[in-house]
C-alpha cells in the first residue's frame, strides 16, 4: 500500500500529458510525454488499502500492481521494476498499448477516477530502461531440449523468453522480415516506437534465443519437418483472417483491409520503400469499424493529410462514462476516447453499410449506408428507407478476424480447428498433434497485448512441464472460455 491517506488528499486523476494535435499529427513519433516523477508517484499514492485489490484479477498476468505502486511513491524504482517484471516480460509494451482492464477493476473505482495504473507501469517500464536496470537472464544451464516458436508477436516472444530462461535451446520464426509480428508492423510508432521491440529482443538475443526472420513455416519450412526437428513446437502466429463485408461493389479500388493500410504505413515510417503505398492523402476516408484498429487507421490517415475521416459503427453509441446498469465491479461497456480520436475525424454511430458505389475508372466514390435496426429475432440489419451516401476516396475494414491462417497447419500436420477458425487446444495449450502446443491470438482468437503475454508465459511452463516433466516456471492463466477447446 501506498500512502494510506493519499487517495483522500489527491481525489482527482491526473493522466499521462500528450503533445499538442496540431504538432503530432506532423510525425509518427509517440504521441504521449513522459510524465513529471512527481506527479507519477502523486499519483500512485492514491493506490489504497483497499483489503482485497480487485485490480490483480482485472490484470490477466496478475501483476502485483499495490506493490509497485507503493515502491514508486516511495521513490524505489529498480525494486519496482524487479517486482513488475516479476510478472510481466514486457511492461513498456503492455504500459502503452494495453487498454488497462485493472484500471476498470481499481476498488477506488466505486466513488472516484481509478488509480492511473497504467501510467505508473509505463513509467517504471521506461525509468527501467533509461537507468539499465533491465538486463539479459542468462540460463544457469541449458536442457539439451529444443523448442520452434512460430510468431514473434507478443505471445510468441514471451513464452521464447520464457523458455530460453528455463534454459531449453529455442529459435523463433518470424515470416516477416523484422522481428515483433504485431508490435512490430500492426502498431503504429505513434503509439509504440520501435526502438522499444528492438531493445527486447536484444536482451532475448543476449539469453540465448534464436531469431529467423523471412522464414514462413509451412512454405520455406513445413510444418512436418519442424516437428521433426525440435522436441516441442509453439504456435504463435496470431489471428491474421481478417473479417470481410461482403456487400456490392466489395471488388471497387480502393477497399482495403485495415491491416494492410497500417503494415505499409508501418514500413514506411521504418524507411523502407513501399511501392504502391495506400495513402490518404487529400483524400475522404470512410473506416468500418470502431474498434483499436480503427482508431490506428484514424491516427495513420490524420498524418497522411486525409481530406476528412469518418468513423462507421455498426452499434449503438456507447457511453463515454461507466453507466449506472454496469456498477463496479462490473466491466462497463464504454467508449474509450484514444488520442486518435482526439485528433479529429468524425464517429457515426447506428450506420449499416448497403453497398458500394463507385465511378468510371472502377474506384469507390461513396457508401451507401442505412441507419442499424435491431429486430425481435434478436438480430440487426440496415432498416429500410433510410439510406444515405457518404463520400468515399478510400475505405478500410477495420471489423476485426476471423481466426488463425489454417491451409498449412490442416494439410501438412492435421492441424484441428474450433467453429471460431482458432487452434484447438486444451487447458495445457496442447494441440491434437503431439508436442505441438498454441498460444495467444491463434488459440484464443484476436485479443488483446496483454493476454497474449500472459498466455505466451503460461503455455511456456506447460511446455517446460512437457519436457522435463515438471516445471519452475509460474502458470498465470489458463486458456479463456472464448476458445473452444478439444476436451
Amino acid at each position: 500500500m501506498a500512502d494510506p491517506r493519499g487517495f483522500l488528499k489527491y481525489p482527482e486523476r491526473e493522466g499521462r500529458p500528450s503533445r499538442p494535435v496540431p504538432v503530432r499529427i506532423m510525425d509518427f513519433n509517440e504521441v504521449y510525454e513522459r510524465q513529471d516523477k512527481s506527479t507519477t508517484q502523486t499519483q500512485a499514492s492514491r493506490c489504497m488499502d483497499c483489503g482485497i485489490p480487485f485490480c490483480h484479477t482485472g490484470c490477466p498476468l496478475g501483476n502485483l500492481i499495490p506493490d509497485w505502486n507503493d515502491l514508486v511513491w516511495r521513490d524505489q524504482w529498480e525494486e519496482a521494476s524487479a517486482r513488475l517484471h516479476m510478472t510481466n516480460n514486457f511492461p513498456e509494451f503492455t504500459g502503452r498499448i494495453c487498454p488497462a482492464p485493472c484500471e476498470t477493476s481499481c476498488v477506488l473505482g466505486i466513488n472516484q477516477p481509478a488509480v492511473t495504473i497504467k501510467q505508473s507501469e509505463v513509467e517504471i517500464a521506461d525509468t527501467a530502461l533509461e537507468r539499465g536496470y533491465v538486463e539479459p537472464v542468462v540460463p544457469s544451464r541449458l536442457t539439451g531440449k529444443t523448442v520452434a516458436v512460430v510468431g514473434s508477436g507478443p505471445a510468441g516472444l514471451a513464452a521464447a523468453q520464457q523458455l530460453t530462461r528455463a534454459g531449453h535451446t529455442v529459435a523463433v520464426y518470424e515470416r516477416d522480415d523484422r522481428v515483433g509480428g504485431l508490435l512490430r508492423y500492426g502498431i503504429p510508432d505513434f503509439k509504440m516506437e520501435k526502438h522499444l521491440v528492438d531493445f527486447r529482443i536484444e536482451q532475448m538475443e543476449a539469453e540465448g534465443t534464436r531469431f529467423y526472420p523471412s522464414t514462413e513455416i509451412g512454405a520455406d519450412i513445413t510444418w512436418a519437418a519442424l516437428r521433426e526437428s525440435y522436441d516441442a513446437v509453439v504456435v504463435a502466429t496470431g489471428a491474421m483472417v481478417p473479417r470481410d463485408l461482403p456487400v456490392p461493389g466489395r471488388s471497387l479500388g480502393g477497399i482495403h483491409f485495415a491491416m494492410d493500410y497500417l503494415v505499409q504505413s508501418n514500413k514506411a515510417v521504418a524507411g523502407d520503400e513501399v511501392p504502391d503505398q495506400i495513402r490518404a492523402d487529400g483524400k475522404h476516408v470512410v473506416i468500418l469499424g470502431g474498434g483499436d484498429t480503427g482508431a490506428d487507421c484514424i491516427g495513420t490517415a490524420h498524418r497522411h493529410g486525409a481530406k476528412s475521416v469518418t468513423t462507421l459503427a455498426i452499434g449503438k453509441e456507447l457511453p463515454r462514462e461507466r453507466p449506472g446498469h454496469e456498477p463496479w465491479p462490473m466491466d462497463p461497456r464504454i467508449f474509450e476516447m484514444s488520442s486518435a480520436h482526439e485528433e479529429g475525424g468524425e464517429v457515426q454511430w447506428l450506420a449499416s453499410t448497403v453497398e458500394f458505389s463507385g465511378d468510371e475508372n472502377g474506384n469507390v466514390r461513396a457508401l451507401k449506408v442505412a441507419e442499424t435496426e435491431y429486430r425481435e429475432d434478436g438480430s440487426r440489419g440496415p432498416k429500410p428507407g433510410t439510406e444515405r451516401e457518404i463520400p468515399a476516396d478510400l475505405v478500410f475494414l477495420a471489423l476485426g478476424f476471423t481466426g488463425a491462417e489454417q491451409e498449412t497447419l490442416d494439410s501438412q500436420v492435421g492441424m484441428e480447428f474450433t467453429s471460431r477458425g482458432a487452434v484447438g487446444r486444451t487447458e495445457d495449450y496442447q494441440t491434437n498433434v503431439e508436442g505441438i502446443f498454441t498460444v495467444g491470438d491463434a488459440g484464443r482468437g484476436a485479443s488483446l497485448v496483454v493476454w497474449a503475454i500472459a498466455e505466451g508465459r503460461a503455455a511456456a511452463s506447460k511446455v517446460d512441464e512437457y519436457l522435463e516433466g515438471s516445471t519452475r516456471l509460474p502458470y498465470p492463466v489458463k486458456p479463456s472460455d472464448r476458445a473452444i477447446s478439444l476436451t
